[in-house]
């Protein structure tokens, strides 16, 4: 018997991580598993394991250096065979260590970045195997793929 290939979902909290939760019907068939910013989630994507790996941004070095290491460790634990984010630092570093380590990494820019992509997204893009906008005018060359409105 094969085992089922593993999606580690990442994403920060609020938007991100809703946004995310409405691509679970994608993920049906795999084993995923989660991570955000909060443990508070768990009993949304139970029985999946939901891993809490804080917050950080580029307004605070040490708390994004000390995230950095939590995605890496769960990349790192869990061994993905695909990493898909829907942003914020969390998504960009999942996508970053799951490219390193061999996974097939989605990164879907939120929706709600209407006329420029977001940072985590335009550094993601470089990791990706697949990027996508949700808003044609944002499509570029080098940039991300507009594939309709995702949310």
């Amino acid at each position: 018997m094969t085992a089922r290939k593993k999606i580690l979902a990442i994403a920060s909290g609020g938007g991100h991580w809703t946004q995310l939760l409405r691509l679970r019907p994608a993920f049906e068939g795999y084993e995923p598993v989660y991570a955000t910013v909060s443990r508070n989630q768990a009993d949304e994507v139970a029985p999946a394991r939901l891993h809490a790996v804080g917050d950080g941004n580029q307004w605070n070095k040490p708390g994004l250096a000390l995230l950095a290491l939590r995605v890496a460790w769960v990349v790192m634990r869990e061994r993905p065979d695909f990493v898909v984010s829907t942003g914020a630092a969390p998504g960009f570093f999942g996508v970053y260590f799951g490219k390193k380590l061999g996974a097939r990494c989605l990164w879907v820019d939120a929706i709600d970045n209407i006329e420029d992509l977001s940072l985590s997204g335009k550094l993601a893009g470089k990791y990706a195997d697949l990027w996508l906008t949700q808003w044609p005018g944002l499509v570029g060359p080098g940039g991300p793929a507009y594939r309709g409105k995702v949310f």
